[in-house]
């Protein structure tokens, strides 16, 4: 497991980039990881102003523990190429690039930020949001070693689809599948999108739990009152926590009395339980330590 994997990413955040009192405010918000964002939530216009407060507040070093990225315009856009540039010279912990649909995008991006001079340890985040994106998700997170994480862009998976937005996703599961399977192939973290009714606060913590069923790091959020419940979804329970731990204790007592069967709780346990368990127990003294 590498750090990049094991970094906690259960509550990312998105603030828009124009709103000054916004990325102050994200200063004392308890996310793991923030979205500094200049495409959606800032109006053309305001795009130019937007993009200088961003890269300032990502280059001072301010933020503390939560990993602090910019989302750019995408690609074809305008703003695209000043916004990577931008990005670059301030080097957060990692650029979002919407719209990601190819292989070929991501090296186009990693290409760019190394021409600015990005350094080493900012990464490629990349949005896959359309049905492209979902049948070449593996091709897409295996592009480049500096791509990291895949963020799911459901709404607007939503729209290319014709699908409506209904309890349970239905209509997306198969994309929502899709992107996760190639994300696991190519050793990538992937998050969960965004829930729109930040008033139904029980129809997104259901989400949560879905997304984290299906095998989701994290999601990524629209309101700083959904962080503590995403928080606590996302992160390993004390019981999940302790089941770990007994695996463990168990499978190398087993190990060290040359005993080739193994069982916890009438469960027969092999390599595969271990090596989950020991990245359960990995990832709660990374959250532990926030």
């Amino acid at each position: 497991m590498s750090d990049a994997t094991l970094r906690p990413r259960r509550s990312v955040l998105y603030m828009p980039g124009a709103n000054e009192r916004a990325l102050e405010k994200a200063k004392s918000l308890p996310t793991d990881a923030l979205i500094l964002d200049l495409e959606d939530a800032v109006a053309p216009d305001a795009k130019a102003d937007a993009r200088k407060r961003v890269a300032a507040a990502a280059a001072s070093g301010e933020y503390g523990y939560r990993e602090v990225t910019i989302r750019v315009n995408a690609p074809g856009t305008a703003w695209h190429a000043d916004d990577l540039r931008a990005a670059a010279e301030a080097g957060p912990d990692a650029v979002v690039v919407p719209k990601v649909e190819s292989a070929d995008t991501v090296r186009e991006v990693e290409r760019a930020l190394e021409a600015a001079g990005a350094p080493d340890r900012t990464a490629i985040w990349a949005m896959v949001e359309t049905p492209r994106a979902m049948l070449d998700a593996r091709a897409v997170a295996a592009a480049s070693e500096r791509l990291t994480v895949l963020v799911m862009g459901t709404n607007d998976l939503a729209k290319e689809l014709h699908a409506e937005h209904v309890p349970g996703r239905a209509p997306l599961l198969t994309g929502l599948s899709l992107a996760l399977l190639g994300a696991r192939d190519a050793g990538k973290v992937i998050l969960d999108g965004v829930y729109n009714d930040v008033k139904d606060p029980e129809g997104f913590e259901a989400e949560c739990v879905q997304g984290r069923q299906f095998g989701f790091d994290g999601k990524t959020l629209i309101h700083p009152s959904q962080v503590e419940p995403c928080n606590r979804v996302f992160a390993p329970s004390a019981d999940q926590i302790e089941r770990s731990r007994r695996i463990i204790e168990a499978f190398d007592e087993a190990t060290r009395e040359g005993r080739g069967v193994v069982t916890v709780d009438g469960r027969l346990i092999e390599n595969l339980h271990v090596e989950d368990a020991r990245r359960i127990l990995a990832l709660a003294e990374a959250v532990a330590g926030r």
